[in-house]
Order: C-alpha cells, then sequence, then structure tokens
C-alpha cells in the first residue's frame, strides 16, 4: 500500500506547484481537475478512519477498499513525475497525457480518467482557440498556444511593398502543436487569416458562433473538428466573394489573359506601333 500513499505525495506536491501563476493556463487547469480527486482521495481516508475507530476496519479491509484507486493514482503520478521532470506547459501537457491514455488501452478505467484529466486540462486551451477562430483575438498571457502573433510588423508596410513579410508573417504556427491539432493546424491559421485580410479591406464579417460551435471539449465524436470546418468554409467562402465581386477578380483575370498573356497579337502589334515614340523615352518620362 506504500506506493498509493507514495502517489498521493508526488501528486499533491504536482498541485501546489503548478498552481502557481506562472505555469500557465493548461497547468492550472490540469491541477484543479487532480485537486479534485485528492479531495476524492481524502474523503476516502476520512470513511477508512472512521471505520477504523469503530473497530470494522482490518488491514485485509483496508488493502481491499484502496485497490480501486491503486493503479489510478499510480497512473497519475506518472504523469506528473513526466511532467516535473520536463517541465511541461500548454501542448506538452495535452501531449504527455493522450499519449498516457493511449497506453492505458488496457485498463479502462485508468483510461478514461486520464482521458477525463485531458478534457479537463485542455478546456482553457479550447478557450484560447475559441477566441482566435470566431473573434479573431489571441488571448495567450502564457505563450501556450501554437499560433503566435508579430505585433511588430504593420499594414502600413503594405503601401510600400505589395509583397510585404506582413501576411506570412504577422501570424505564424510556432512548435509543440497539440497532437489533436496536428493535422488542422493550417486550417486554423487560415481561417482567421482570411477574415482578418477582409477587415484589413474595410470589410468586417464575423464567423457566427453557438453553443454548438462551442469549443470547449474535444472527444471521439469530433465535433470540435467540426466546428473548425464550419468556420473555415464560412472564412474562405466570404473572402472569395469579397475577392470577385467587390475587387473585380475575373475581370483583372480576363485583362491578364488578353494583355500580359498576348491573348490578342494583333493588339500588342497595333499598340507598339502607334506607342513607338512614347516608348523611346526615357524611363521617366514616358
Amino acid at each position: 500500500m506504500f506506493p498509493l500513499c507514495e502517489s498521493y505525495l508526488l501528486i499533491d506536491q504536482f498541485v501546489e506547484s503548478r498552481s502557481q501563476f506562472k505555469n500557465g493556463v493548461v497547468n492550472h487547469a490540469f491541477a484543479a481537475a487532480l485537486r479534485a480527486l485528492l479531495l476524492d482521495y481524502r474523503a476516502m481516508v476520512a470513511q477508512l478512519e472512521h471505520q477504523f475507530r469503530l473497530g470494522r476496519l482490518s488491514i485485509h479491509g483496508l488493502s481491499f477498499y484502496c485497490q480501486p484507486l491503486m493503479a489510478s493514482m499510480q497512473a497519475l503520478s506518472a504523469v506528473v513525475k513526466k511532467a516535473s521532470a520536463s517541465n511541461c506547459t500548454g501542448s506538452a501537457v495535452l501531449n504527455l497525457l493522450q499519449s498516457q491514455s493511449k497506453a492505458m488501452a488496457g485498463d479502462s478505467a485508468v483510461r478514461s480518467l486520464l482521458e477525463k484529466m485531458t478534457q479537463c486540462a485542455s478546456s482553457a486551451y479550447l478557450g484560447i482557440l475559441e477566441r482566435w477562430v470566431y473573434k479573431g483575438v489571441i488571448d495567450d498571457p502564457y505563450g501556450e498556444f501554437f499560433i503566435a502573433e508579430n505585433k511588430y510588423l504593420h499594414e502600413e508596410s503594405l503601401t510600400q511593398d505589395y509583397d510585404a513579410k506582413y501576411w506570412k508573417s504577422r501570424y505564424s504556427l510556432k512548435e509543440g502543436i497539440p497532437s489533436f491539432f496536428a493535422n488542422i493546424a493550417g486550417t486554423i491559421l487560415t481561417t482567421r487569416k482570411c477574415l482578418n485580410f477582409m477587415r484589413e479591406c474595410g470589410h468586417n464579417v464575423q464567423v457566427p458562433s453557438s453553443e454548438n460551435s462551442k469549443l470547449m471539449s474535444f472527444g471521439s465524436n469530433n465535433q470540435y473538428l467540426e466546428c473548425i470546418k464550419a468556420a473555415y468554409n464560412i472564412a474562405s467562402s466570404e473572402l472569395l466573394n469579397l475577392i470577385k465581386k467587390k475587387y473585380d477578380l475575373m475581370g483583372k483575370l480576363w485583362s491578364i489573359k488578353h494583355y500580359p498573356l498576348l491573348d490578342q497579337d494583333d493588339f500588342l502589334v497595333h499598340f507598339t506601333d502607334i506607342a513607338q515614340d512614347e516608348l523611346n523615352k526615357k524611363l521617366d518620362e514616358i
């Protein structure tokens, strides 16, 4: 039974250390979920002590009542050991929890507990993601989100150079993407970049959000993936409509086809003949 006591001490120490302000919202949420679990553990200890005082608890009975918690506490202590050793924050904590839950495929009770811990720890992270997708705001005081914002780049640079770094470098992906977002990280980045592009052009569009589109949990039903894809479809279609209608994309492509791509060769010959005198001038005089 001593390993159970050791697991409790490790988890309790982790909760106290990771509840500090500097450790980020994911660690805060994970520590809060562990604290709730420890409360249940302490309640069980109090009940066992009450039975002991009544003379109804033997050493075999104590072992019997503690058995259901053994595997769960040991699995969680293994997680907090690794998290403490690597000083994990943000997505690293989520990836660690998810990998441990997959490793416990043979123990459904432990796996269910680790998945619940992952859900709790990810709630704050998904809150950051939700504000990015639906409001275009990166509310990330601890630098845990996988999208970085370069606040030193401004759209004014586009007036001097249309190919400036603004569009590519204003928002970019960082390392340490949560494993459950690995395949859609680019889509998440592009969704809001489309909306920010339109906002810079004076065309403000908001992706409508509802209770069904909340990103506060993820799981086997993949609802969070559907929400992100729906937001991406709205943003991309709005951007395409803006470019096609307001900025006459097809008309510009038509002009490129007819003139720079020489779709009308006879026009080009006629143009160069009548513009010969003008074209013979120096570049700054034309």
